[in-house]
């Protein structure tokens, strides 16, 4: 799939997520076998650039090339100069987004909320699209509930303004994250235009994401909760694509090196003690499923230093690994 100049190396996505897909998580999964990793929203309102918590959300120091930084507001020329801000600060990729269900962005008319105002939404592509020189993609849900299902005219309306790929929430705002992904919206989006089209939504497996490659024709599928905790998602589909096989589910040590390792990324990153906080819930998703990973969770959020949360989270996989070679 390519996006503007850029060749991705497969059809793997990660979604953008707050408060979870900052770099050491996006630098982890396109490590993982992830072809896009796309940054965490940034408001488009200029008052809040300079925030610590701004700054980290489009920070990409380092990062595995394409850096994708999304933008989120309902004013055309503050987005415009939103998207020249990131630019001018390393983005490569423009990514608005028009799929946020949560009330606090649609409240402000952002978000999903702009799915009601198809006017709106094309004077804001048009503008961010004449105001940088790289591509700008587009992320939408299926419409704003089920009455009003309007996915394929505003994916019109994105390709006619320049946008280059769009990816598809297949849930309106009102599902918010509840029920089922529907794909049929996704698919007659894809055969209404000739943009690169990602499908996103209750991809979790990889026999899912190829049913959902082959019903919708979707040039990409876009993975959000299904990485987290499990990052390795991406090679998991990527090798499953492409021999019809499954690999072996990671071992209790591997899955201890990766966590282990992106612990250490946090703590870099936000310092210790914002790091650690962060950290806690990763290591929640990193536990669920294993033997003793209630107890260990309620455990480890109670600590408040580093030394502390990774001597804990050494002994509990230690123990994991000492049950699974009995169990050998």
């Amino acid at each position: 799939m390519r996006i503007g100049p850029y060749q991705l190396r497969n059809q793997l996505v990660l979604a953008p997520m707050a408060g979870v897909t900052d770099r050491p998580f996006r630098q982890l999964c396109k490590t993982l076998g992830a072809g896009l990793a796309v940054s965490e929203m940034v408001s488009s309102n200029s008052l809040l650039w300079g925030s610590r918590k701004t700054q980290r959300r489009a920070n990409h120091e380092g990062e595995v090339e394409p850096r994708t930084v999304q933008i989120a507001g309902a004013d055309p020329g503050m987005m415009a100069e939103a998207a020249r801000h990131n630019v001018d600060r390393g983005a490569q990729i423009i990514d608005i987004n028009m799929g946020c269900p949560a009330k606090k962005v649609c409240n402000v008319m952002a978000g999903s909320a702009l799915l009601r105002d198809e006017a709106l939404v094309g004077r804001i592509l048009e503008a961010v699209v004449a105001a940088v020189e790289v591509p700008v993609t587009l992320k939408i849900r299926t419409g704003w509930d089920r009455a009003s299902r309007n996915g394929v005219r505003v994916a019109r309306i994105a390709e006619q303004a320049g946008v280059q790929a769009l990816a598809v929430h297949g849930r309106t705002r009102a599902c918010g994250y509840k029920g089922e992904a529907e794909y049929d919206t996704i698919r007659a989006i894809k055969q209404a235009v000739s943009i690169p089209v990602i499908a996103n939504g209750d991809i979790r497996d990889p026999e899912k994401a190829r049913f959902v490659l082959e019903y919708t024709g979707a040039d990409a599928v876009m993975i959000g909760r299904g990485a987290q905790g499990r990052p390795w998602i991406f090679r998991e589909i990527a090798h499953f694509l492409e021999t019809g096989r499954h690999l072996p589910e990671p071992g209790v040590s591997e899955i201890r090196d990766i966590m282990i390792g992106h612990l250490h990324n946090l703590y870099e990153f936000y310092g210790e003690l914002t790091g650690v906080r962060i950290a806690r819930k990763h290591i929640s998703w990193y536990s669920k499923g294993q033997r003793g990973g209630a107890a260990f969770r309620d455990r480890v959020n109670r600590v408040e230093t580093a030394d502390e949360q990774l001597a804990m989270t050494e002994a509990f996989f230690a123990e994991l690994a000492e049950a699974e070679a009995r169990a050998a």
